[in-house]
């Protein structure tokens, strides 16, 4: 047993403040949060149109995992914005169709435009912070290749 009577293997992994065990990197909860809606989103992006994708195809085309898709689908499904049905695929697979609903492709419509919104936010920041970084190192299109450095 380690500290306050945490076994080793999970005390070296923990750090405590008092006596509540913390993560040595917590992910910020509005990074998590971001991160779940967006995956929401994408998976929404997708099932557009294409009922029949699996889970893996749709975090392959994505770009998210499997488990996040399969916990997406599952929060999209209890808000009523996704509706899963059984489907035989081949005689020995059984596989799902899945639907948006109605309300499902209204916050379909809404997210896309929020993450428009904030991909165009982001396109700006990185467009000006490109522009000083060129400034910087005296090159006048960012096209272009920054003077050489010698050593």
């Amino acid at each position: 047993m380690g500290a306050k009577g945490v076994p080793a293997r999970i005390n070296s992994c923990l750090r405590y403040s008092g006596s509540v065990p913390v993560s040595h990197s917590p992910k910020p909860l509005k990074k998590r949060l971001k991160n779940s809606g967006e995956a929401e989103f994408q998976v929404l992006r997708h099932l557009d149109g294409n009922p029949t994708l699996s889970q893996r195809q749709i975090g392959e085309r994505a770009g998210i995992s499997l488990g996040a898709v399969n916990y997406s689908l599952k929060a999209l499904i209890a808000k009523g914005w996704v509706k899963a049905e059984n489907f035989s695929k081949s005689a020995n697979r059984v596989a799902y169709l899945y639907h948006l609903t109605p309300s499902g492709i209204a916050e379909k419509t809404r997210l896309t435009g929020r993450f428009l919104k904030y991909k165009m936010a982001e396109y700006e920041s990185l467009r000006r912070e490109i522009e000083v970084l060129s400034r910087e190192v005296g090159v006048s299109e960012p096209n272009e290749v920054g003077p050489s450095v010698s050593t």
